[in-house]
């Protein structure tokens, strides 16, 4: 007999070795208000087909869970692709990026023509035939020879590269019905969980859409993203040209010796368009009309943003503009005044926590040509301070403004929008595992900020991992609703960024505790890093965006 201690009833009760989750949950009563979709054992994400032979902490996980939206997203995105290749088994399904609440793929046919309407139809048709069957989702561990052979029977070319160049001996793969699929986390017991989704065309592929976080009985609401997906696409054709489809590709790569000459390709695109920006801004503030006085910078956390504004100034006076520039966060009104969070915790991506009207008045006041003292925030008291710092605006000199909250509208109301010149800071990662594995754009930075957070004394692992759920809650409500109002948007991510960040995180996030809820995460981001080849950093430039989280920054 196991022990096995549920963390939803705070109860424990026995069964005999080798019982499933979903044989133990009938036994015990919580309130369920919907399905129950896969669990935490000892902290990390299982299948409900998960056997416990040893006593073990188990706490059940729905849809509002992100563990569960993981694990249902994952496995419907098994769902189109065993579909698809019912119904043109010759088809190549790839699984782009989530974008508009749901995931844009492309579906080519063996012909290299592209799906229809009426195609559309009938993959649909299909999905909802193997929903209603309930399939079982099964998973197999084998040596990863054999699944290398398997999948390149198959023709998956994608994951033969990936699983070829990550060195384990044995890794996990799923079938349904008999079609096989790798998936790098747990996938829901069968399909007739995927009640709620839909698939439709979306530019020039389909968008596969998925529940609402919050009400999963509901489709998430469909928010239309040009912009991201230009840039997007921008980055996905420069991967094509350098044959970099997945990250097999960018491990054989730099296995071949070319991880320095990557970096530096990375590095020349991104300074390419900082150029672009700084010359679109020298001639629209040196426009007859309308110029812009005001330029303003956002973006999520640890999106790069204080080192972009650096790199920015820095091509701005290359253009014969002189900037004038402070951050947002000099304006936190004092930490007691600091609005909170429901549990009692201080909310620092609020938009109040800035001092928008103190902050506006200053504004005006250097447009209209004043001197202004600037306060600086001291975030060891809690304090604003006055330490002398003062700003003007002189002829041919631009205002710049960088913060989280710098796109929001109520900052800056006064100023017209016509004299305003608005960028916006994400990491659009434009690579995937492989075919049908996306990498999630927050994986990204929470492992930059868990390194950088980390390297400068600022906090663990395990706490930068338990803040991010709120930073991400207040970046959904505070920042992403202006993300399209930008004029431009500039992408700070870059191929080989997890190659290099695996060096620096994966000690780090060895240091999480097993026994705390954080862990499971570190366990995940472990198991994402290990699909990489590590790759120095000695070939990142002092000026990289990079270095701000790795540290070596000359900026």
């Amino acid at each position: 007999m196991v022990k096995i201690y549920c963390v939803n009833t705070k109860t424990s009760k026995t069964f005999p070795e080798g019982t499933t989750l979903m044989e133990m949950l009938p036994e015990f009563d919580f309130e369920k208000p919907y399905p129950i979709l896969c669990a935490k054992v000892n902290n990390v994400s299982q299948g409900l087909k998960y056997r416990a032979f040893n006593s073990r902490q188990v706490e059940f996980l729905d849809y509002t869970s992100y563990v569960g939206r993981s694990v249902y997203c994952n496995s419907l995105c098994f769902l189109l692709c065993k579909a698809a290749k019912d119904v043109f088994p010759d088809c190549r399904v790839v699984l782009r990026r989530p974008i508009s609440k749901g995931y844009y793929c492309n579906i080519v046919k063996g012909d290299s023509t592209h799906i229809t309407e009426d195609d559309l139809g009938r993959i649909t048709a299909r999905m909802h035939e193997i929903v209603e069957a309930d399939m079982p989702f099964r998973r197999h561990e084998v040596r990863t020879e054999e699944a290398v052979e398997l999948f390149s029977s198959l023709g998956y070319e994608d994951k033969v590269k990936l699983l070829d160049t990550t060195g384990d001996v044995y890794v996990n793969y799923y079938t349904l019905d008999g079609t096989p699929d790798h998936y790098y986390e747990a996938l829901l017991a069968s399909t007739g969980y995927l009640k709620v989704w839909s698939l439709t065309m979306y530019r020039d592929g389909l968008l596969l859409r998925v529940p609402n976080r919050h009400k999963p009985e509901e489709l998430a609401p469909f928010f239309e993203q040009p912009k991201t997906f230009e840039v997007f696409s921008e980055n996905l054709k420069w991967n094509r040209i350098m044959g970099l489809d997945n990250v097999g590709d960018v491990n054989l790569a730099c296995q071949r010796g070319e991880a320095g000459d990557l970096i530096k390709i990375a590095e020349a695109l991104q300074e390419k368009k900082i150029v672009q920006i700084a010359e679109e801004i020298e001639r629209r503030v040196n426009a007859p009309e309308n110029p812009v006085k005001l330029v303003l910078i956002t973006g999520p956390s640890s999106s790069g943003k204080s080192t972009f504004c650096k790199r920015l100034s820095i091509q701005l006076k290359a253009c014969g503009i002189r900037p004038v520039s402070f951050s947002t966060d000099d304006y936190f009104v004092n930490r007691l005044d600091t609005p909170r969070l429901p549990n009692g915790e201080f909310d620092f991506d609020n938009f109040e926590t800035v001092d928008h009207r103190y902050l506006q008045s200053d504004v005006m006041k250097l447009l209209a040509g004043e001197t202004v003292d600037v306060p600086e925030y001291n975030f060891v008291t809690g304090l604003r301070e006055f330490n002398g710092r003062k700003l003007k605006l002189e002829p041919g000199s631009v205002l710049i403004i960088e913060g989280i909250h710098a796109l929001n509208p109520r900052l800056t109301d006064q100023v017209d929008d016509a004299s305003k010149y608005r960028i916006f800071i994400n990491t659009i990662t434009s690579i995937s595992l492989d075919d049908h594995n996306c990498i999630p754009t927050s994986d990204n930075r929470l492992l930059r900020r868990i390194v950088r957070d980390f390297n400068k004394g600022a906090f663990t692992a395990r706490e930068s991992i338990m803040h991010w759920p709120n930073v991400r809650r207040s970046e959904v409500q505070w920042i992403y609703p202006y993300q399209e109002n930008a004029d431009v948007l500039f992408n700070s991510a870059y191929l080989v960024e997890f190659a290099v960040l695996r060096a620096h995180a994966e000690r780090i996030l060895m240091t999480v505790p097993k026994n705390c809820p954080e862990y499971g995460e570190a366990h995940r981001l472990k198991k994402f890093l290990s699909y990489f080849t590590p790759v120095s950093d000695k070939d990142v430039p002092a000026t990289s965006l990079l270095r701000s989280f790795i540290g070596g920054s000359s900026l």
